[in-house]
């Protein structure tokens, strides 16, 4: 503890990881270090792998899911908060347009500068909670946009070589909500690079929800490009009215946001879960069933999944102190008191009761700390 004080840029706090994560659960770490420099992050992880000492990196806190006992871990937390915007002339509308921001930065303000300067790419993944060092580990994807579209590479401190470097996407295997860095804490991103347009219009709005809001026609089609600033407004209003944009003083954000993936079916099931869905819900609504063909498979909603399998908004109700949002069925939301133990309990409650009714399982997007 001595020589992680003695680090430039390192602070050594007292907390716990209710404190440290948008579900406001969790016992207490070992430690609490805060680093608000790049090389205090590697010279700190540097130590404590040095002497086997297990970390957890914490960033925004938004994708963690931490047990209510102590937890046997320091918490390193990155606090680097640095942001560069290469020069260039907007209004020739000529791009790209590089700006790095350090792993620190909270996601939501960095995507509002990049918006006041009318640059393209993040518009849509306004309002998510967390930090940029977080989005390219699970891949952060909105309205029809994820962080691999417009990533040009990630600074890591490699935690094998003890080295800093830059590596470009492919580098990642990045998929749906997934890339390699993700669970196997083989690095910790402390650097993000994204690569953005200049002549102040959206990426091509694919999410008909969006499109629809912003009075974009079918006649136009899913490649339509608004201002980034109308579009950032509209991706917070739905937010909003799903209770996907944290705010202290509204229970039904105290969550980490979208708790399930929407799951993958191979195409040799597909038509069995169809069939099973399809014996358990009205014709019209299985008709309303979204299902799209992707790499691998076939998509489908987990969120309608869940509502249809009975765990409709505000599950179990009022009283519960983990119950899923009363705006969002993919939200599971600390009322005020609950505890990790509650969060878990709802969690497997919906796990269970979807495998059972449509036999499709969800995988849990938040990262699980100490069960």
């Amino acid at each position: 503890m001595a020589r992680l004080r003695a680090f430039d840029g390192v602070d050594v706090q007292e907390a716990t990881f209710a404190s440290l994560t948008t579900l406001r659960v969790g016992g207490r770490p070992l430690a609490c270090v805060v680093c608000n420099t790049t090389e205090s992050i590697a010279q700190v992880v540097g130590l404590l792998d040095e002497h086997s000492v297990p970390l957890l990196v914490v960033g925004g806190g938004s994708n963690l899911l931490v047990s209510d006992d102590d937890v046997a871990m320091v918490a390193v937390v990155l606090n680097n908060r640095g942001v560069k915007i290469d020069a260039c002339d907007t209004s020739a509308g000529d791009g790209p347009v590089y700006v790095r921001a350090q792993a620190g930065v909270v996601w939501d303000d960095l995507v509002a500068q990049t918006v006041d300067r009318g640059l393209g790419g993040l518009e849509c993944l306004s309002g998510i909670p967390g930090s940029v060092g977080a989005t390219p580990v699970q891949n952060v994807g909105a309205y029809g946009v994820e962080v691999s579209d417009v990533l040009r590479r990630v600074r890591l401190y490699d935690r094998t070589s003890g080295e800093l470097e830059w590596v470009e996407p492919e580098a990642l295997d990045l998929a749906y909500r997934y890339s390699n860095l993700k669970f196997t804490g083989r690095a910790v991103v402390v650097e993000v690079e994204f690569q953005l347009s200049a002549d102040g219009l959206s990426a091509p709005l694919r999410f008909g929800e969006l499109a629809r809001t912003l009075g974009v026609t079918e006649q136009e089609g899913s490649g339509a490009r608004c201002p980034v600033a109308q579009v950032r407004d509209a991706v917070l209003g739905l937010r909003r009215g799903k209770g996907m944009v944290v705010d202290p003083n509204d229970h039904d954000t105290w969550s980490a946001g979208s708790f399930f993936t929407n799951p993958i079916v191979d195409a040799a099931s597909i038509k069995q879960v169809r069939e099973c869905i399809a014996a358990h819900v009205p014709d019209d609504t299985y008709a309303t069933m979204p299902c799209f063909e992707v790499d691998g498979g076939y998509k489908l909603s987990a969120a309608w999944l869940i509502d249809k399998a009975g765990f409709t908004k505000g599950y179990p109700g009022e009283g519960a102190p983990a119950r899923l949002s009363t705006k969002h069925t993919l939200a599971l939301t600390n009322r005020g008191d609950a505890t990790a133990a509650d969060v878990v309990a709802l969690a497997r409650d919906v796990q269970r009761g979807v495998n059972n009714i449509f036999g499709v399982h969800l995988e849990p997007e938040p990262v699980w700390v100490g069960f």
